[in-house]
């Protein structure tokens, strides 16, 4: 998906939602994801880890699936393979609102098909970009990754008024 087709008012309205789940996180406590996930609860997130193989992730219990999650979220940061078509079908079960296909480099969790279910169901998507990129203080490692994306024209763009 281009980043033109995505605007930087979706990335910011997502990362505005203090409270959403990560699924895909993973069992390996040195996995990116569960550095991206301690990043977050760090800034004050309350991120709910969703992966049916682990019953917690540093310390925090871990759902199965997204319609566990009591009370429900309304925003879901997938880690997960580009196979995400299943869980964007959980995403609507559960009344998800905001998806996010991670992605920083191939793939990642990103699949044309689950991104058109998304929007078939007027669920905002952000198909792709790691959201380090758009967290304040960010490293020097994710604030090059934005600036290539910038140069490249990769990197999502505020709609104009």
């Amino acid at each position: 998906m281009a980043a033109q087709s995505l605007s930087l008012e979706t990335i910011e309205d997502f990362l505005a939602q203090k409270r959403f789940a990560m699924v895909g996180i993973s069992r390996e406590p040195h996995s990116f994801s569960v550095t991206l996930f301690e990043e977050l609860c760090r800034r004050g997130y309350d991120v709910i880890p969703v992966n049916p193989n682990t019953p917690n992730v540093l310390g925090r219990r871990c759902f199965a699936r997204l319609q566990e999650i009591q009370p429900p979220v309304e925003a879901v940061l997938l880690m997960t393979s580009p196979a995400t078509d299943k869980v964007v079908v959980d995403c609507a079960e559960a009344g998800i609102r905001r998806v996010w296909m991670y992605r920083a480099g191939g793939t990642g969790a990103v699949s044309p098909r689950a991104v058109a279910f998304c929007r078939e169901r007027g669920i905002q998507v952000v198909p792709g970009q790691c959201p380090f990129m758009f967290l304040p203080g960010a490293g020097t490692v994710h604030r090059l990754h934005g600036f290539i994306r910038q140069i490249t024209g990769r990197y999502p763009h505020r709609i104009a008024a």
